[in-house]
């Protein structure tokens, strides 16, 4: 009877200790990814949700000239730099864009590699149906 525990009690660690080294290579294999939707996609979440930040990532000129209202300004140069000071939060919803989609895309794989979360990137400003403003 004590030896059919014994072997009973190596085969189930050994079996937990399998499904443990395989939980986490699996995590440690997993790239980290950000997620691309459409404008419409980021409109709908700013239109639903209360609780996300909306990031430009252009130049301060190109800002001043037109950008979503409420986006907060980082341009993507300045991402590795700034934005744990500007973005402490890295669980909080981000949704990302520029004036193309170049540079958020540029910006969001950063953002991740700073250990960022929740990333949205939605491409660029000429693509946005939707109001813009000139004011800070």
């Amino acid at each position: 009877m004590k030896t059919t525990k014994k072997t009973g009690g190596i085969l189930l660690a050994g079996i937990l200790s399998i499904l443990l080294c395989a939980c986490a290579s699996t995590k440690e294999n997993k790239e980290a990814v950000y997620m691309n939707i459409t404008a419409e996609e980021a409109k709908k979440i700013m239109d639903t949700e209360s609780e996300y930040v909306v990031l430009d990532v252009r130049t301060e000129e190109e800002f001043a000239q037109g950008h979503i209202p409420g986006a907060m300004l980082i341009p993507d140069y300045a991402i590795r730099e700034e934005a744990d000071k500007a973005l402490p939060d890295k669980d909080a919803l981000i949704l990302v864009y520029c004036r193309s989609g170049r540079r958020s895309k540029n910006a969001a794989q950063i953002l991740l590699e700073l250990g960022y979360t929740n990333i949205r990137e939605f491409g660029g400003i000429l693509d946005w149906p939707y109001e813009t403003v000139t004011e800070g």
